[in-house]
């Protein structure tokens, strides 16, 4: 359950850089490199934090795989994707509600307290899509005030609360990725926002 939860938010993340590329006009090289950064950027950055080297990635070549194969599943159905207006938000709200669950787990399994569980459940989920924004000359969705973060950390809070019940695994990783989704599907929706610090 866990590698594939793995793999399908790397499949989600792929396709939300692409699609960004896409909307940047970017060469075929630029489309990979965007799509790649996107995909394993946070769990690169969250494998460096707990001293897991080489990275995912870099150990098993499905990922690449997996990345290059969405990447080009993209690029060839780029009409009927881009068809759905809503195609992006959808990829990447699907991608950090899997990848905050993976983070989560990768905290777990290196011994690490919950609430730095929960940090690398949302860097895991978070960073991929800071890098792609970056380089793609945007302002990262995390450091807006859209519920983007929040929901990979109250993601993670429900995963530790369902783990003191009698719950297997599986459905407590399912469940705490489901309530990242819906969060972030909510607050889009009904336009709920984090508080703005600055005075008008």
């Amino acid at each position: 359950m866990f590698y594939s939860l793995d793999i399908l938010g790397t499949i989600a993340f792929a396709i939300s850089g692409v699609l960004v590329a896409f909307n940047k006009r970017m060469d075929l090289f630029g489309v990979l490199i965007i799509a790649f950064v996107t995909a394993v950027g946070g769990g690169t950055l969250r494998d460096l934090l707990i001293g897991e080297t080489p990275v995912s990635w870099m150990k098993d070549m499905t990922y690449t795989y997996v990345v290059l194969g969405a990447a080009f599943f993209a690029i060839v159905f780029r009409r009927k994707i881009n068809y759905l207006r809503t195609s992006l938000f959808l990829f990447d709200t699907i991608g950090i509600g899997l990848y905050t669950v993976v983070g989560i787990e990768k905290g777990i399994i290196a011994g690490l307290h919950p609430v730095i569980c929960i940090a690398l459940g949302t860097i895991t989920a978070t960073f991929g899509g800071v890098i792609r924004d970056i380089l793609c000359n945007e302002i990262p969705v995390i450091f807006r005030k859209e519920i983007y973060a929040t929901a990979c950390i109250l993601g993670g809070i429900t995963y530790f609360l369902l783990s003191n019940f009698p719950i297997q695994n599986d459905i407590v990783f399912i469940i705490a990725g489901i309530v990242v989704i819906v969060v972030r599907l909510l607050a889009v929706k009904f336009k709920i926002a984090l508080p703005n610090i600055y005075s008008r």
